[in-house]
């Protein structure tokens, strides 16, 4: 599955296949599904509130920002070959909206655990 989102200003292409759950456990050292499913609980509060400043410190702890910019990096990462280093690529924005980008990245998220049997 892919698709351009727009972050600061830059139409980014990402991509989920089969191998972004492997390219996400070689860079980061840690399971896609493991770190996806951690992020559940943090999800639906951000989804019925929409605004950072609206969520309690109990959401909050529930959301890891660094798993988020690690997803949209392996996203973007599979989708460009050639994009650089988490780190480096994420200092090309001057701005990176998560409450924009999430809602943006969940359908690519979840089509990596989806199955296509009806």
């Amino acid at each position: 599955m892919e698709k351009t989102i727009e972050i600061d200003g830059q139409k980014i292409q990402l991509k989920s296949t089969g191998a972004t759950v492997l390219r996400y456990k070689q860079q980061f050292g840690k399971d896609y599904f493991g770190e996806l499913l951690k992020m559940t609980n943090a999800i639906e509060p951000m989804k019925q509130n929409k605004k950072m400043n609206s969520l309690s410190n109990s959401d909050l702890s529930l959301l890891d920002f660094e798993v988020i910019y690690n997803f949209v990096w392996v996203l973007a990462k599979t989708a460009n070959a050639n994009i650089p280093e988490p780190i480096e690529w994420l200092d090309g924005f001057d701005s990176f909206p998560i409450m924009e980008i999430m809602p943006e990245i969940e359908d690519l998220l979840a089509s990596s655990i989806q199955t296509k049997k009806k």
